[in-house]
């Protein structure tokens, strides 16, 4: 099964990879490309967001980001192979960067996080090439001169691969926004990926993200920022969404 629907997403069925080996055919193309990778709350902003989902139908591949998202596949009758969060995607990326000479530009974060995440990477992979970072003011993405520099900034130092650190929906709104004018090859939205890597954010150790509990980890160390987002906004309308979409497709003929 090549494709998998949960909810309004439509998620590629690969693994780690087979993601992987498509990136790196896609980059030799040298064609524009753009990837996302979704995880619960994504799939429920999807639901009520027609310019997220705008975003997501322009992605050219759409990656599970998270357990939840493999269990629902299952339920569904249409299992997901692997879950490839963009936390992991990334070092990957860089990995696969490094060894075919391709330069990576780091954008988003808050000041000197994009920096000390590409000094981590350049540190495991000293053949890795970063042509740029930088960590826009808050806010840069309602403005045209603040867009109009970074995107400036970008063509500048042409990366073959931008990594974009401004949390769901705002940095698929913005990469999709904004595809046709930037200089690259690659554009993905990360999320957090950045802070993990700068140390500004400890992510869970490996024990918690084999057993699929990252995201009950990373709650026990944040309740109080963390409570509303998974048990109310996110837990609840997921199982309805899971529900409502199982009995659809048990009555379907």
């Amino acid at each position: 099964m090549l494709k998998v629907r949960i909810g309004r997403a439509l998620f590629d069925n690969l693994t780690m990879a087979e993601s992987l080996a498509k990136i790196r055919d896609h980059l030799r193309t040298g064609h524009k490309g753009f990837i996302v990778t979704a995880n619960v709350d994504n799939v429920l902003i999807l639901e009520r967001d027609p310019e997220f989902r705008a975003a997501y139908n322009a992605a050219d591949m759409v990656l599970a980001d998270g357990m939840p998202l493999l269990w629902a596949s299952r339920i569904l009758g249409c299992p997901l192979t692997e879950k490839v969060s963009g936390s992991d995607l990334v070092p990957e990326l860089c990995r696969l960067a490094a060894q075919e000479d391709l330069a990576l530009f780091f954008l988003g974060g808050e000041d000197g996080v994009p920096q000390k995440a590409a000094n981590r990477y350049q540190s495991e992979w000293s053949a890795l090439r970063v042509a740029g970072t930088w960590s826009p003011p808050f806010g840069f993405d309602k403005s045209d001169a603040e867009n109009a520099e970074i995107i400036r900034r970008i063509n500048e130092a042409k990366p073959d691969i931008l990594f974009v650190a401004m949390g769901a929906p705002r940095q698929e709104k913005w990469i999709s926004g904004h595809l046709r004018e930037l200089d690259v090859r690659l554009a993905i939205g990360v999320g957090a990926s950045l802070d993990f890597a700068a140390g500004k954010i400890r992510r869970a150790p490996l024990f918690w993200q084999r057993i699929g509990a990252e995201w009950l980890w990373r709650f026990l160390h944040e309740p109080q920022r963390l409570f509303k987002r998974y048990f109310i906004d996110d837990l609840f309308p997921f199982l309805f969404l899971v529900l409502r979409q199982l009995l659809e497709t048990g009555s379907s003929p």
